[in-house]
């Protein structure tokens, strides 16, 4: 066994370290790694993370966020100026600005192709299209855009391709450059929807009609880079694209963080991107990951929990790595860890008494406290509820049984609620009789493995039998948006600064959010409600009455809120994380004098 693990760790290092020299020499080149394969680069196909992170590089929205501003503050991206929007946040009117060029690519047939508004009135049709079959549609279908969920009907019941020539009221464009967003209901927040790139960013139509279903193949925007290559489940190169126009580094961090400052007095005025190609390795284990970090194969690594204690201990960069020049940025996450539970599946799904004490019961027997500690190697904080800090109704104060670890009290719940061991085998049954076994999907990588380990003991002690279903992730994922996987766990990162982000798991109408498929009007009537209020008191208590059923009905245990540490060597220049703070490939610098200087 020993000998096929160190056979595996020699091999995936070597692929690693073997992307890395390919592309050592030649252009100014930032290296980075994901732990988990991208899946496909179609903004109306996708919802995992990583494809959204190459997607935001390729491309844009109106709006974007400021790099290094805190709290969020939005600023103009290939709009010419900020959003009109109507007294109701019913009607939301943005001017694009002309001369923004999407980038070369074959579908043009050797023409210049400029950005218009009638580009973004069809990146959003295509989540309604049924062809794409969007796992993002909910995200959308929530604002209530006029006329496309009639459109989409037309096209479902008559068995006939989505019309992209009829006009909506929803999405039009009012000239070249004017893009009209109306909308059935008040949203006040939607204006944050057009600051998420790899959700909204333009699409050319004649990009996906000359590739049709492999367009998730051949991204093409008006992005700052462009995809050079792509070998699934190993690498992606962007390079700098050609027909970006001029943008220029220009960020006002807050007036008491000088390190930010130091940074935006250095960069000033620096063209973007400044580096000409990214390249990103897929590599899983977290071992061969952390070692192409520490051999300088990667500039930039978020350090894996396993290496914590080495690497920053007691939360301060180790002198090793200081002396080598490596700089250290730590920063909380607006994310959201859960485990979800199938509501429509027959052991753990249901709204009867006995099933959601059988999810509370779990969830009281899950050491939340030992996961942070030995899992994640304190690089977490136990979660209340699944809205996270830095987003807006978050209440820091807020306790509830959600972080709480009580054996006791879990064993009492299935007791009084008939889940007993009634053949005497050690395992407890469900009140019929039937066999209790939970199924558990996960991951084969080192991270989830120590995750794995830690629910095996936690439910052995709860006297509840549980087997776990391995694949890998975008297999999980496919299996899940189909509805066949009893429980999951997964993290969840929200792409505006607000508490409906995370609030929209629970949400009835939203399928490619909602993963538990939890549907009660009650909360759906909550959350609904609370979507049409500006910021204020009195949605602050809807969002928490929202919350306070998730928590009763438990289609979630909500874990943690995750921290990153990530280190960069010395001759990485410029990033910092930060909520909300972008795709940082664009605001970073690789100072090729100090690599050559700590080349081995």
């Amino acid at each position: 066994m020993m000998r096929c693990m160190f056979r595996a760790l020699v091999t995936s290092l070597a692929v690693a370290l073997a992307g890395g020299a390919a592309f050592a020499d030649g252009p100014k080149t930032l290296r980075v790694a994901f732990p988990i394969a991208a899946t496909n680069f179609d903004p109306a196909q996708i919802s995992d993370l990583y494809s959204n992170t190459v997607m935001a590089g390729i491309f844009e929205a109106p709006l974007e966020y400021e790099f290094l501003a805190q709290p969020a503050r939005l600023r103009l991206n290939t709009a010419a100026a900020m959003p009109e929007v109507s007294e109701d946040f019913r009607t939301f009117t943005v001017r694009i600005k002309p001369g923004i060029y999407f980038a070369d690519d074959p579908a043009f047939q050797g023409t210049k192709r400029e950005l218009v508004a009638a580009d973004y009135v069809y990146a959003i049709k295509r989540f309604y299209d049924p062809r794409w079959r969007s796992p993002r549609l909910g995200q959308l279908e929530t604002s209530g855009l006029i006329g496309l969920a009639e459109l989409r009907q037309q096209a479902l019941q008559g068995n006939r391709p989505f019309d992209y020539d009829v006009e909506v009221e929803g999405v039009r464009a009012l000239d070249r450059y004017t893009l009209q967003i109306n909308l059935d209901k008040p949203d006040p927040r939607f204006v944050y929807t057009f600051a998420f790139g790899s959700f909204i960013g333009a699409v050319a139509r004649e990009v996906v009609e000359f590739y049709g279903d492999r367009v998730g193949d051949h991204p093409v925007g008006t992005g700052p880079f462009r995809l050079a290559a792509w070998q699934r489940g190993s690498r992606i190169l962007l390079e700098r694209n050609p027909t970006f126009r001029e943008v220029f580094y220009d960020e006002h961090p807050a007036e008491d963080d000088s390190a930010r400052r130091a940074t935006a007095a250095r960069l000033a005025g620096r063209r973007l991107p400044m580096v000409d190609r990214v390249q990103i390795s897929i590599i899983q284990e977290t071992q061969p990951r952390w070692l192409s970090f520490l051999n300088g194969q990667l500039d930039v690594s978020e350090v894996p929990p396993a290496f914590i204690s080495i690497a920053v201990p007691n939360n301060a960069l180790a002198p090793h790595l200081e002396k080598r020049g490596i700089q250290m940025d730590r920063y909380p996450r607006t994310d959201v860890s859960v485990t979800y539970f199938a509501m429509d599946n027959p052991v753990v799904g249901g709204y009867e008494p006995h099933k959601v004490a059988l999810r509370r019961a779990i969830s009281l027997a899950v050491d939340v406290g030992r996961e942070i500690r030995l899992a994640r190697h304190d690089q977490a904080i136990p979660a209340q509820s699944l809205i996270a800090p830095g987003a807006w109704g978050y209440a820091a104060a807020f306790k509830s049984e959600m972080s709480d670890y009580d054996l006791p009290r879990a064993k009492a719940l299935l007791d009084l609620y008939g889940y007993v061991d009634r053949d005497g085998d050690g395992w407890r049954d469900q009140p019929d009789g039937q066999p209790l076994l939970l199924e558990y999907a996960t991951q084969p990588d080192q991270a989830s493995r120590s995750l794995d380990a830690l629910w095996k003991k936690n439910m052995d002690d709860l006297g509840v039998r549980l087997q776990f279903k391995v694949a890998t992730w975008p297999e999980n994922l496919k299996a899940s948006r189909a509805g066949q996987l009893m429980m999951w766990g997964v993290g969840w990162s929200i792409g505006v600064p607000d508490a409906d982000g995370f609030l929209v798991l629970g949400y009835g109408k939203a399928e490619g959010s909602n993963r538990s498929r939890f549907a009660l009007p009650e909360y759906d009537e909550l959350y609904e409600a609370q979507a049409r209020l500006a910021n204020g008191p009195e949605r602050h208590a809807l969002i928490d009455r929202a919350k306070l059923l998730l928590i009763a009905y438990m289609p979630y245990k909500v874990h943690v809120h995750r921290i990153t540490t990530e280190l960069m060597h010395p001759w990485v220049v410029g990033n910092h994380g930060a909520h909300f703070r972008g795709l940082f490939w664009k605001y970073v610098d690789i100072d090729m004098a100090e690599q050559g200087r700590h080349a081995p």
